[in-house]
This record gives structure tokens, C-alpha cells and sequence, in this order.
């Protein structure tokens, strides 16, 4: 059901942007040369890009659970500063995050309910593999920021920032200012 809602609504889509198409241009390349890094939190879509002023084209968006720091997250951002002329990074968790605290045990229990196979959760550290970081937004935020500054593969000479959104407010809060750092 919820597919051929999706289909239609998309349809719908379609028909409006393109009688709207030249005023919504938008190019391959971060017209203001942006990447952000920032959780797949449902709350944020429609209001992250908005509440820091952007529009469509303006910037690279990555999303994970979490804000969470992987090598996928530095593949992305290497391939938007090296390839596609990104010159400054913004690293943006959020407040009452669902990744501070994950439940490895819930998650467990939901896995196996779902057809996983007990032998494939053997030896798996599901609190380790969820990359919980606490109650700590503030640390957690400093600490993704670091990891970026410092890994090999990113370049030094480019600013990385750090901000901690309020979903229910849109109120953005500067953690790490990376023209100081």
C-alpha cells in the first residue's frame, strides 16, 4: 500500500517540478562549496538545510544513524572535497538522538523476531557495532569533528566545524569552530 503511495505521490511530483523546473536549477557541484555531515534523523528533513539557510544545490548532505564517524562518511567527504570542490565541512548532531543510548539487546531481540539467524549474531558486539556515544552531544560532536581534522585521507587545510541542532526549535549551537581550530 504504502509503494503505490509513494508511486502517485511521486507522479505528482514530477508533473509540478517540471512546471517549475528553471527556477529550481540546481547543479551536480555545492554551489556554496558545503558538505554536512549529520544524522538520518527523520525530525531534520525539511528543517536541517532550512534552519542553516540552504537550499537545494547548495550543499553535500551525508546522513548515518547517529552521527556516527565510519570510513563510509570519510569516503563521502573525501570524494565531495576532492571531486565535486567542497572547502568546508560541518559535522551536526542533534539533541534527544536515538544513537546516544541504543539499546544492543532490543536490537537484538528485533533482529532475531525478523528472521536473522542466532550462529550470524555469534561473536557480534551489537553495543559496539551500534556506536552508542552516550549522553555526551557535546563530546560526541567535538569528538567526530577530531576524527575528521585528523584522518589521513582528509585534507588539513580546510575548516571543519561542529554545530548541535535542537529538532524541536531548529536552534543551532556552535561546538567547535573550525576557522579557530
Amino acid at each position: 500500500m504504502l509503494l503505490r503511495e509513494i508511486l502517485e505521490a511521486n507522479r505528482e511530483f514530477v508533473q509540478r517540478w517540471e512546471q517549475e523546473r528553471e527556477a529550481r536549477q540546481a547543479g551536480k557541484l555545492p554551489a556554496k562549496k558545503l558538505a554536512i555531515f549529520s544524522c538520518m534523523d527523520t525530525r531534520l528533513v525539511e528543517m536541517l538545510e532550512p534552519a542553516l539557510g540552504l537550499k537545494r544545490g547548495e550543499a553535500k548532505v551525508i546522513k548515518n544513524a547517529g552521527t556516527i564517524l565510519t570510513e563510509d562518511v570519510v569516503r563521502s567527504l573525501a570524494v565531495a572535497i576532492y571531486l565535486l570542490g567542497v572547502e568546508e565541512v560541518v559535522v551536526i548532531a542533534h539533541l534527544d538522538c536515538g544513537m546516544a543510548k541504543p539499546d544492543a539487546d532490543r536490537m537484538r531481540q528485533a533482529m532475531l523476531a525478523r528472521g536473522v539467524k542466532p550462529e550470524d549474531l555469534e561473536g557480534v558486539d551489537l553495543a559496539a557495532w551500534l556506536q552508542g556515544f552516550g549522553e555526551d552531544y557535546h563530546g560526541h560532536v567535538r569528538e567526530v569533528v577530531a576524527g575528521l581534522r585528523n584522518h589521513p585521507l582528509l585534507p588539513k587545510d580546510i575548516p571543519y566545524h561542529g554545530l548541535l541542532f535542537c529538532p524541536d526549535t531548529g536552534h543551532l549551537e556552535l561546538v567547535v569552530d573550525g576557522y579557530k581550530e
